[in-house]
């Protein structure tokens, strides 16, 4: 498996829980003591469909299982109330449930991840550009917030102040849609579960924050599935046929953050780090 940490984190912004204070979110189950019920059954919308709305951020992951995945390094950016060591491990590498021998990267895709390595600049998030997709959904260290209506959901993201809107009115996909950052959504229930495929991209961003590239022919599949009041299962399927060999997919847990809410994020703001970076 691949273990350098590369540029893992260039560019990357650290956030505190955003919260507004005194205000619980309504409709919260709770327990004799007040606090929010997170193993609750899943609510509903009033159409009868699961209610993904809240605000979310993916699981973390064992700090040993990543230090094991990704050596040392990935203690080096500890810093008070952030520890990178306990982020999803898709999100520091997407691919690393694969072999180093069995890597589904074609070999342009395998030229790109090397000059992303070599060059931290090369990273939207290092530019104050948008991350894009699947990376800010499986961030560790960022929130988003979803926003369901029986028409289209909204989704909030903390790390880049950027959103995304899900279609659920039937509407199918652009043929030829001009790219963009966050591509195009359209979605689907499917029982319990919300289908979405996204399509659109512009080349401009990563597939996590080690450097994992995409074309323009990059689709995503996703899953969600809000298994009780606190947690969702998301599954991502990633299919680019110019860069990888086969669609691949991983799983994540989405947590729930009861009573609190995001905040913006202006990278451009007294922003210092590029000016540190490799060119």
């Amino acid at each position: 498996m691949t273990r350098s940490l590369g540029v893992l984190f260039a560019g990357a912004l650290l956030f505190a829980p955003a919260q507004w204070l005194n205000y619980p979110t309504p409709g919260t189950p709770r327990g004799a003591d007040g606090k929010p019920n997170l193993s609750a059954k899943a609510p509903r919308a009033a159409n009868g469909k699961p209610d993904l709305s809240g605000v979310w951020r993916t699981a973390y992951d064992s700090p040993d299982e990543n230090e094991r995945l990704f050596g040392l390094g990935v203690k080096a950016f500890i810093e008070p109330g952030d520890d990178p060591s306990t982020f999803s491990k898709y999100f520091l590498n997407i691919l690393v449930d694969f072999p180093s021998d069995r890597s589904p990267m074609r070999a342009a895709a395998a030229e790109l991840f090397r000059q992303n390595t070599e060059r931290k600049a090369n990273s939207s998030s290092a530019r104050c550009l948008p991350q894009g997709l699947p990376r800010t959904d499986i961030n560790s260290y960022a929130p988003f917030k979803i926003i369901q209506t029986p028409d289209v959901i909204a989704v909030l993201y903390e790390v880049d102040n950027t959103h995304r809107q899900i279609y659920t009115d039937g509407r199918p996909l652009p043929v030829d849609p001009q790219p963009t950052w966050g591509g195009y959504s359209v979605g689907r229930w499917d029982g319990d579960t919300l289908i979405v495929d996204a399509a659109g991209f512009n080349e401009g961003t990563w597939l996590d924050s080690g450097g994992h590239p995409h074309s323009d022919a990059l689709r995503i599949h996703e899953r969600f599935h809000r298994r009780d009041f606190g947690h969702m299962d998301l599954s991502v399927t990633v299919d680019d046929p110019k860069m990888y060999t086969k669609p691949f997919t991983i799983k994540v847990t989405e947590l729930l953050l009861p009573d609190t809410d995001i905040l913006e994020s202006v990278c451009n703001e007294n922003e210092k780090d590029r000016a540190h970076m490799d060119k």
